[in-house]
């Protein structure tokens, strides 16, 4: 039987000036939380969101589905690493102040078991390791509910300021 899936989003162009000139990167991920400023576009098309923010940390929670499956019926390791770039990249976006952003010029996954729509939600930890003034590394964890690891990772971001 064939499925199907409709995605909508905002016009990403919206929000992202205003909010890159005017907010820290930690209050532009709360109101992004909070409803006030749309997620990404992508966000809404793998289907994860913000479950928590802090300063140097972040959580991601994605609903493993089918429309994640790779061939083998299992999420595909690219939908999960996404997920870890994403909530990596949020930590460190959490610790600038407004005018500077950052991006992600390396990343490191380890997979450790599959993921399936058994596994129910997954949730991705991430913390800033280390913040500097043009590089800055942070570590992520993909977990399940019972807090059993289906992969990890690390990741180098670059800092700049938004012009």
């Amino acid at each position: 039987m064939e499925r199907k899936r409709t995605i909508y989003w905002d016009d990403p162009q919206l929000n992202k000036r205003e909010a890159v000139a005017s907010m820290s990167g930690l209050e532009y991920l709360k109101s992004i939380k909070d409803g006030k400023i749309s997620p990404p576009p992508v966000a809404n098309l793998i289907g994860y969101h913000i479950y928590q923010v802090d300063h140097g940390y972040t959580v991601f929670e994605l609903h493993p589905a089918e429309y994640h499956y790779n061939p083998f019926a299992t999420v595909h390791g690219g939908i999960l690493s996404t997920l870890l770039d994403t909530a990596m990249t949020s930590s460190v976006l959490s610790t600038l102040r407004k005018g500077m952003s950052c991006t992600t010029i390396e990343i490191k996954v380890n997979f450790i078991r599959p993921v399936t729509t058994d596994t129910e939600v997954l949730r991705c930890e991430a913390r800033s390791i280390h913040i500097g003034k043009k590089l800055a590394t942070v570590e992520g964890q993909l977990k399940n509910k019972h807090g059993e690891l289906y992969a990890h990772g690390v990741s180098t971001c670059s800092i700049f300021k938004v012009d």
